[in-house]
């Protein structure tokens, strides 16, 4: 009886049956695709793309064969072009010709693929803006690429690109252009005429020399020259009169490059073999913030550093540095100054850890005082009664006692790091900081009142109580630096972040952030992000691993469409 129920309960038409070919993409994302213009692939371990994605405004869907009626949301004669197409995260190992059958594409994302070549095709599509490559297998660019003349953005990082094409300098409405991580020797003088670049990075590759073309790239406000072969910089590059941030680290530099740009602000020379600072070399640096010269092999800090009138920090860690000259302490807008790792004598080395503030006030008092002084200013001997800080009460008592009104106006930088401050409301009384440091103390959040520091660039929470990003933080638009890591943070909001425009740093490791909203990936301003140690599972953690860029292009793929 048991077989006889058992051959009831099968199919008797199974034979007949046809079997049904799963398709690779959903018809109903297909759909979706042919009335929003874009079409979402990423992530979903595609060896080839399918037939029916280049051909989706080619051929009419599976339902027109069905000779049914179409409402006036179903025509798909009246759908719009597909524009965006994402294929990123994939197994793709070629792309077909057929690309050619979507001629609308603006956007086109095939990063992290296993793509050798690509198509001539691909100067078919003349309205593409955007095209992502990175972390694929490509050794050379077609020529035909060259002719998208409305392209504005080409990233080919982590490639094996060897050479580029001379044509490259056809694409003269670039704005963005990374080659990074490829195994490039030489660049084509042509790259001169992509005057409306931006940004362009050409870190690690093996260049030699960079070309005197480059001086033409007059709009370029960002160049990444780290990690190649470089012995010398062109004076040319004096020209690039919008450069702004110049990475040169990990090269072959003896000397520090002689150059007349005149908006540079960030140099990065670390890792290099610079042995000798000359003042021709400072004296050029008119505009400089940011100076960077960390393991080098320098000997001296020249007076001449004085020149400098403008920087703010200076790094010269790990050099062979022997004595510092008092006069760095006249350095009026000096804020960081980093000297760990030298040989220095006659400094003791507890005050080397106290910090900046604390160096530069020992340093301006061996500055000898100008002796027609009269002015009645404070001498090196201070009474206990006329101090500002009662010193047994910080060892007693565990307190500090303000007596700061008289710098209400003109306190700039704080550091209250390492202590047991459960609240800050008063530091809102000083409008002019700049730089607050409240890191391993027991803050949970902070005064709305700090939204009143308009001046503030940089804030460190670090080891903190924080459950969220600060809700003030929000509404300081003027911050470039939030450091926000090991507290207990679950959310942040990136639709407000984005409204924070100059935020260029942002820690967030080591918290409880379970996801990570795509919409993060909008944050354009953003240069540096950091997600280790989050309990998210998306981005994945090889991909958080290759750095801001990556973690933000993946970001952006994910957005719905």
């Amino acid at each position: 009886m048991s077989r006889l129920k058992r051959a009831t309960q099968m199919d008797s038409l199974a034979g007949f049956r046809a079997e049904k070919k799963e398709q690779a993409v959903p018809s109903g994302l297909l759909k979706a695709a042919r009335k929003s213009g874009q079409l979402n692939l990423s992530d979903r371990g595609l060896t080839e793309v399918p037939q029916e994605v280049y051909r989706l405004n080619v051929d009419p869907p599976e339902d027109a064969k069905l000779n049914v009626s179409f409402g006036a949301s179903d025509r798909w004669w009246e759908q719009t072009d597909l524009t965006k197409l994402l294929l990123s995260s994939n197994q793709l190992t070629h792309l077909s010709d057929d690309i050619r059958l979507l001629p609308a594409l603006i956007t086109l994302d095939l990063h992290d693929n296993k793509l050798s070549s690509l198509p001539s095709a691909l100067g078919e599509l003349q309205e593409l803006q955007q095209l992502r490559l990175s972390n694929n297998q490509l050794r050379s660019l077609p020529v035909e690429l060259c002719s998208l003349k409305k392209l504005s953005s080409l990233t080919l990082q982590q490639n094996l690109q060897e050479s580029l094409p001379e044509e490259l300098g056809q694409l003269q409405n670039l704005t963005q252009l990374d080659l990074s991580n490829n195994h490039l020797k030489i660049l084509p003088s042509s790259l001169g005429c992509l005057t409306c670049l931006q940004k362009l990075n050409l870190s690690n590759n093996q260049l030699s020399s960079l070309p005197d073309s480059l001086a033409r790239l007059c709009n370029v406000k960002l160049l990444d020259c780290s990690k190649n072969q470089l012995t010398d910089v062109p004076a040319s590059l004096s020209e690039m009169s919008a450069l702004e941030q110049l990475y040169l680290r990990h090269n072959k530099l003896r000397l520090l490059p002689k150059l007349l740009a005149p908006a540079l602000k960030e140099l990065y020379v670390g890792n290099n073999h610079i042995e000798q600072l000359q003042a021709e070399q400072l004296a050029c640096l008119t505009a400089i913030s940011l100076l960077e010269l960390r393991d080098n092999k320098i000997k001296i800090l020249p007076e001449q550093i004085t020149l400098l009138s403008t920087l703010t920090r200076l790094d010269v860690t790990n050099n062979d540095i022997t004595t510092l000259p008092a006069s760095v302490s006249l350095l009026p807008n000096l804020k960081v100054l980093l000297l760990e790792g030298n040989p220095l004598r006659g400094i003791r080395r507890d005050l080397l850890t106290k910090g900046t503030n604390e160096l530069l006030t020992y340093l301006r008092g061996r500055i000898k005082e100008d002796p027609e002084r009269t002015d009645g200013g404070p001498t090196a001997m201070t009474l206990p009664s006329q101090a500002r800080v009662n010193v047994h009460s910080i060892k007693t008592l565990k307190l500090l006692e303000y007596r700061l009104q008289e710098f209400l106006s003109s306190l700039s930088d704080i550091n209250l790091a390492f202590n047991r401050l459960s609240c800050c409301s008063d530091l809102c009384k000083f409008l002019q900081l700049v730089h607050i440091d409240l890191r391993n103390n027991q803050l949970s959040d902070l005064p709305s009142d700090m939204k009143n520091l308009t001046k503030l660039s940089s804030v460190i929470l670090s080891y903190n109580r924080f459950k969220s990003f600060p809700e003030v933080l929000y509404h300081v638009v003027s911050l470039e630096t939030v450091l926000l890591g090991n507290n207990q943070v679950d959310k942040v909001d990136p639709q407000r972040l984005m409204k924070l425009v100059r935020l260029s740093t942002l820690d967030l490791s080591n918290n409880d952030l379970l996801s990570i909203a795509p919409e993060l990936g909008l944050c354009t301003s953003l240069r540096s992000l950091s997600l280790e140690g989050n309990p998210f599972r998306a981005p994945r953690a090889a991909i958080v691993a290759r750095g801001t860029d990556a973690v933000l292009e993946y970001l952006r793929s994910r957005i719905p469409t």
